[in-house]
């Protein structure tokens, strides 16, 4: 069983800035978390479609009972691949990531689609998905239900930290709005397709980068 995770909401952002605050949202003060961040690849395609894959490195702050799941010694760093693709044409950035290691214990896949509002200018959709998984037997319901719990504070930690890069655009000194009018369920069910499998389909007119996983 996946564990599934969805929610919308709006930011009181033009398309455009919020598409450029994402490349620069690290570092920032709410997300002291992630360590590096690295582009291992980058293309524009021939309908104008930029899409880039980068690599990682978070820190993983663990509870106490999972250490009986990691042997002595073994690192508590989480890499993870992130696939965009930017639509400029549809005003449409869609991010897929996941993590690399720890997937025994915790896989977690995410999409979010970052789309310009048609009826409301200077408001950008924001959808966001997440399936989460685990293989320790007997445990994976607790632990999902852990991941999930995390997932969301982690968001609310992206959220403020894009929030963050898009005042450093606006060079105003103040925070824009916070997220309005923002939903969210869970569900048992894994949902239609997963991160990966779509990041695929949606630059199938670009050159594939090599696969990681």
């Amino acid at each position: 069983m996946v564990k599934y995770f969805t929610s919308k909401s709006d930011i009181n952002s033009v398309w455009d800035h919020v598409a450029l605050a994402f490349w620069q949202r690290y570092p920032n003060p709410f997300s002291t978390h992630v360590l590096t961040e690295d582009v291992v690849y980058r293309e524009v395609t021939a309908d104008h479609k930029l899409c880039s894959r980068r690599l990682l490195t978070k820190t993983n702050r663990l509870p106490r009972w999972a250490e009986h799941f990691f042997p002595a010694g073994i690192s508590r760093s989480v890499y993870i691949i992130e696939d965009s693709v930017v639509d400029p044409v549809r005003r449409c950035l869609t991010t897929y990531t996941w993590n690399l290691n720890h997937t025994t214990l915790m896989s977690v896949e995410e999409r979010c689609i970052f789309q310009a509002a048609a009826e409301e200018p200077g408001v950008t959709h924001l959808k966001r998905e997440a399936w989460i998984s685990s293989n320790i037997y007997g445990f994976s319901r607790p632990i999902q239900e852990f991941g999930l719990a995390r997932f969301k504070s982690n968001q609310v930690k992206a959220m403020k930290g894009l929030e963050y890069a898009l005042s450093n655009l606006q060079d105003t000194g103040e925070t824009p709005q916070r997220l309005v009018r923002g939903s969210a369920k869970e569900c048992p069910e894994k949902g239609k397709g997963t991160p990966k499998s779509l990041a695929s389909s949606a630059a199938s007119t670009a050159q594939k980068p090599p696969q990681y996983v």
